[in-house]
C-alpha cells in the first residue's frame, strides 16, 4: 500500500489537470519526442519473431506473463490471450482520469475485435465490493483483474494511472500510454498493430 501512495497524488494531479484542461506532458517515441496532451510511448509494428524477443516492459518486448483472479473469481493468464490483440489497462475506481476512460474502454471493447484486460489496483481500493459496484454502474463486460497484493502493478512498474499497454497477437508490447485515452486513440493504436 505504501508503494502506491504516490499514485494517489499523481492520479489526483492528473484528474485535476484533465478537468481544468492543463494536461501537457511529453510524448516519448522510438524516433523522436514531441509535445501532446498525454505521455505516449509507441513504435512502429515490431516484426521480430516472438522467440527472439526478451520479456520486459519496453516497446518490442514480450509483456510479462501473469496469472491473476478476476472479479468473477476466475483465474486468467496473459499467455491465454496469445493470438489476440490485447489492451492491458491499469486503473482504480477513485482515479478521475480512470473514471473518464472507462466508458471509452467499454465502447472500444464493444466495437472492436480486441481483448480488454482491466487490472484494478485493488490494494488501493476500500473493498472489492467497491470495485464490483463501480463495474456494475458502468456495465463493464470485459474482465476486471484484481491486483490485491500489488504484485502485478509492481511487475509492470505502474505509475501513474491509468497506464495502458497495447499488446499484439505475439504477446509483444507495441504501445504504452500514460494517462487516459479516448476511443479514437485506442482504435488508432489497435489499427497500427494489424
Amino acid at each position: 500500500m505504501q508503494k502506491l501512495l504516490p499514485l494517489v497524488g499523481l492520479c489526483a494531479m492528473f484528474g485535476w489537470m484533465s478537468i481544468h484542461g492543463f494536461v501537457h506532458l511529453t510524448t516519448i517515441s522510438a524516433e523522436k519526442s514531441k509535445t501532446t496532451t498525454q505521455t505516449v510511448v509507441t513504435s512502429k509494428t515490431i516484426s521480430s519473431k516472438a522467440q527472439d524477443v526478451k520479456v520486459g516492459l519496453q516497446i518490442g518486448n514480450i509483456a510479462p506473463d501473469f496469472t491473476v483472479e478476476t472479479l468473477k473469481g476466475e483465474k486468467i493468464s496473459l499467455k491465454d490471450y496469445r493470438g489476440k490483440q490485447v489492451m492491458l489497462n491499469f486503473w482504480a475506481t477513485w482515479c478521475p482520469p480512470c473514471q473518464a476512460e472507462i466508458p471509452e474502454m467499454q465502447q472500444f471493447y464493444h466495437d472492436n475485435d480486441v481483448e480488454v484486460l482491466a487490472v484494478n489496483l485493488t490494494a488501493t481500493e476500500s473493498s472489492v465490493n467497491a470495485v464490483k459496484d463501480f463495474t456494475d454502474e458502468y456495465g463493464l463486460l470485459f474482465p476486471i483483474l484484481l491486483d490485491k497484493d500489488d504484485q502485478l502493478s509492481t511487475t509492470y512498474h505502474i505509475q501513474p494511472i491509468p497506464t495502458t499497454f497495447m499488446i499484439d497477437t505475439k504477446g509483444i508490447i507495441q504501445h504504452k500510454f500514460f494517462g487516459a485515452l479516448n476511443q479514437e486513440q485506442m482504435e488508432q493504436a489497435l489499427r497500427s498493430m494489424e
